[in-house]
């Protein structure tokens, strides 16, 4: 997907990148596949902001997004592309032969007029769903389970891909975007392909209002506060005591920087190599 660059006659235009849209087909979301989402404004249900910079952007409506693929057997037809609000990647309206249609993140490749289908003996094209079991060693997936029949949970995200390295003793090897290397249970399903909107990486607002409308809210530096506000507020002028140089920490104290997975981790037994550094 090309990416879209403006003239320098503002100074928001100088440095702006956004993505073309030239995939997208279709600019209404099928009606019968969205829900209402409701804006907290980062607030729990006694009013307190429990989760700062959030707030304001644009309305939105969730987009019903089949990650199980459970309708095995049946062929659908890729309808249209299609831009979400609440993802980095596009995803797919595709349509089965028996009337029903649903959503699906649409990777690299995927068109209009393609044909998906999910199950056990399915080929191993962009789009497709099937257990690791029967995926091609090298292929490269998304939109894996962790647990069989949970639906997709690692790998959704614009560009991400997976690969699948190995199989052994009912578990495939799969070396993540992160470049660890995790076992899964065989029978997990995954869809085969890139996801799409690999550019998103490269995407620069060019200034904040772009920010403000998909609902994130300016963030000010502790060293900026005073010291009832943040433990790096405070000092005068730019102090280096006990004015903010010290270690970062955040609000509330903790200092930053060091490891926050715990020790014992039940899933720690999957991982066979860490990410690389």
């Amino acid at each position: 997907m090309p990416l879209k660059t403006f003239r320098p006659f503002t100074p928001s235009n100088r440095y702006k990148v956004l993505p073309g849209f030239e995939e997208i087909t279709k600019t209404t979301p099928e009606k019968s596949l969205t829900q209402p989402l409701k804006r907290t404004g980062g607030r729990n249900n006694r009013g307190r902001i429990t989760c700062r910079h959030i707030g304001g952007g644009h309305k939105r409506k969730y987009r019903l997004v089949d990650f199980k693929r459970r309708k095995f057997d049946v062929e659908a037809t890729v309808v249209a592309i299609e831009y979400d609000p609440n993802r980095t990647c596009r995803i797919a309206l595709i349509e089965y032969t028996d009337g029903q249609k649903s959503y699906i993140l649409a990777p690299v490749g995927l068109q209009v007029g393609a044909k998906v289908s999910s199950g056990h003996n399915v080929a191993p094209k962009p789009g497709n769903a099937t257990v690791l079991k029967n995926v091609p060693l090298g292929t490269s997936i998304h939109n894996i389970e962790l647990v069989p029949g949970a639906g997709g949970k690692v790998a959704r995200s614009a560009g991400q891909e997976a690969i699948l390295s190995n199989r052994e003793e009912g578990y495939a090897l799969v070396k993540m975007p992160s470049g660890e290397i995790r076992k899964f249970n065989d029978n997990c399903l995954c869809t085969i392909g890139q996801v799409g909107n690999r550019d998103h990486m490269n995407e620069v607002s060019g200034k904040a209002g772009r920010s403000r409308w998909q609902g994130k809210r300016p963030t000010v530096r502790g060293m900026c506060m005073n010291p009832v506000d943040h433990p790096n507020g405070g000092g005068e002028g730019k102090s280096k005591s006990g004015g903010g140089r010290q270690h970062l920490k955040s609000p509330w104290g903790h200092v930053k920087g060091q490891k926050t997975r715990k020790k014992i981790k039940h899933s720690d037994k999957f991982i066979v190599s860490r990410r690389t550094k």
